[in-house]
């Protein structure tokens, strides 16, 4: 943890009254976000608040008189507000009736009989939402069990996060594994524990089933008579042969009970509906947590290419190979999950459309560039840089001259590079001209990027976006291509969901085109830490950690949220 001054911010709340926002040094909640060290709250919050455009003296197109700071700070937590796990299940899940009771699940209607609704969950975010859905179900809930990450209750606990938390004499039980997100004996378990109560339903019966990210840690059921040692062995040598995660995702649902919809089926007759969290760019349900409840798109003649490509076919265990010999040659057909309905409840364009609701409220024109920007972190960076130089260009009423068309011939190059999934860079740029030179502008973008190890520091991948999207901007302005701090003010913010950038206690970072100078001064190389991938340490170094962000356990995960911030700097 960095040292004192980490976060001692001024934080405008577009949702809590100022003595909401008054926190001790210790672990205080804030608007749904976890934050360290005390806060001063704004004296414009009644100016600031919600709804868009409303605020006395503020009108659309002026900014709330706050830093992009703490606007960014704002934003970031309006956006995990509407992914918590307890505001998401109540928009979602209603129950309707008395004597013919009905499940509401955003709009659809499931019938319920007296003692034949169960649930089931697994997942880092599954706790807080069998909590919620709990309070929501009260005594129609017959029984539950839930397998989610070791020590997650003593860390909700400790961090005062009750909501998060069953209730005393709960209907759900909770078997806690996967220590370090891998598959042990604790998760096996839950999982076979979760198969046992499937298999006993019947069509009176509905099961509510609730997935959030890391929920296939959680599920390790290899068909018998593999066992989990076997079945994690094959994997961890898939992966020492250059294995893709894809690849072996595909081997790991073959072998697996629950996995590529097998929990679905061991639940027919009774009805499943699943609600979901997702932490994969795209949302696609055969991936999320392996797709315990949905269609698997492969076959078992897929995964014995794999093991062909790898030269792993003769040198299977026994009881993978007795499987593998008796699996069906065809995945289950799509017709035989009409008993099922997969809903996603929470994902990270659904953060950002909140991220950009509230931004317009303060004053801001607010585009989302992507949900799923993924690629090597130093690239993304480069493409973050780039577009910052030409929304500060545009600021100056420079952006139709011959630099504005170079940034963008390189931007819609790079795009083309990191194939980013549904990105429309062309139709996002001509939007960007049509904002006009003297408007504020933030930009909102999610996903999961990727770090290339090459040292041995500690940091995390926001982190590490962060620091290189600082040092982008550096160079930018020491070679004169565009001079960013000198037309416009900006703020860069990269932050994970969950409230973990790797094996760090931050979630991400900010920067600002000065960060590399300042830092020179303080006598710190940021080219060298990223050479040692040491992000984490170069941030709680710097100005005693005061860029580092820092909300703890956040009890939700949808990937991560960058946010840029411009606005043209005052001249007098």
């Amino acid at each position: 943890m960095a040292g004192p001054g980490v976060l001692a911010l001024a934080v405008c709340s577009l949702e809590l009254p100022l003595t909401c926002l008054k926190i001790s040094s210790s672990h205080t909640a804030v608007g749904g976000c976890w934050l360290f060290q005390p806060l001063v709250p704004c004296q414009r919050w009644q100016e600031c608040r919600s709804p868009p455009h409303k605020a006395e003296g503020l009108s659309p197109g002026s900014l709330c008189p706050m830093s992009l700071r703490e606007h960014a700070l704002s934003l970031f937590r309006g956006a995990l507000g509407t992914v918590r796990p307890a505001p998401m299940l109540r928009r979602a899940l209603k129950l309707q009736g008395d004597g013919s009771p009905q499940l509401l699940v955003k709009g659809q209607a499931f019938p319920l009989k007296r003692d034949h609704l169960y649930l089931v969950g697994f997942g880092k975010a599954v706790l807080g939402m069998a909590a919620a859905a709990e309070e929501i179900l009260g005594e129609h809930l017959t029984r539950g069990i839930i397998n989610v990450p070791l020590g997650i209750q003593e860390s909700l606990q400790r961090a005062g996060m009750q909501e998060m938390l069953l209730k005393p004499h709960s209907r759900i039980q909770v078997i806690e594994g996967a220590k370090n997100n891998l598959p042990d004996a604790e998760a096996l378990k839950g999982a076979v524990a979760i198969q046992e109560l499937a298999e006993g339903l019947t069509a009176d019966d509905l099961l509510l089933v609730l997935i959030s990210g890391g929920g296939s840690a959680l599920l390790p059921a290899p068909i018998p008579p593999i066992l989990l040692e076997e079945k994690e062995k094959l994997t961890k040598l898939l992966a020492s042969r250059g294995a893709a995660i894809q690849e072996l995702n595909i081997v790991r649902k073959t072998l697996s009970v629950l996995k590529g919809g097998g929990l679905a089926q061991l639940a027919h007759p009774a009805r499943v509906v699943s609600l979901i969290l997702s932490d994969v760019i795209g949302d696609p349900l055969d991936i999320i947590a392996s797709g315990p409840t949905a269609p698997s798109s492969h076959s078992v003649q897929d995964c014995l290419q794999i093991l062909t490509k790898y030269n792993l076919l003769h040198s299977l265990p026994k009881s993978v190979e007795m499987v593998l010999s008796s699996s069906p040659t065809k995945p289950t057909a799509p017709e035989n999950y009409s008993h099922v309905s997969n809903i996603i409840l929470g994902s990270n364009r659904l953060a950002l459309e909140e991220a950009r609701r509230q931004a317009e409220g303060l004053g801001y024109a607010a585009l989302v560039l992507s949900a799923a920007v993924q690629g090597e972190v130093g690239h993304v960076a480069t493409l973050y840089c780039q577009l910052i130089q030409l929304l500060c260009l545009g600021f100056s009423s420079l952006a139709e001259g011959p630099l504005g068309d170079e940034l963008r011939g390189n931007l819609l190059q790079l795009a083309a590079e990191l194939q980013i999934p549904g990105l429309h860079l062309e139709e996002f740029l001509q939007a960007l001209r049509g904002l006009g030179p003297d408007r504020p502008v933030c930009i909102l973008a999610g996903g999961e990027t990727t770090v290339q190890l090459q040292g041995t520091g500690k940091g995390g991948r926001n982190q590490e976006l962060a620091l290189r999207v600082g040092l982008g901007l550096h160079r930018a302005q020491a070679t004169g291509a565009s001079s960013p701090q000198g037309r416009c003010e900006i703020l860069f913010l990269s932050g994970g969901t969950d409230g973990q950038d790797g094996p760090t206690e931050a979630a991400g970072a900010f920067c600002s085109p000065g960060l590399v100078a300042e830092a020179l001064q303080e006598g710190l190389d940021v080219e060298a830490f990223l050479r040692n991938n040491d992000s984490y340490t170069f941030f709680s170094q710097f100005q005693g950690g005061h860029h580092l962000l820092v909300t703890g356990l956040t009890g939700t995960n949808v990937m991560d949220i960058q946010a840029i911030l411009i606005r043209a700097t005052e001249r007098s």
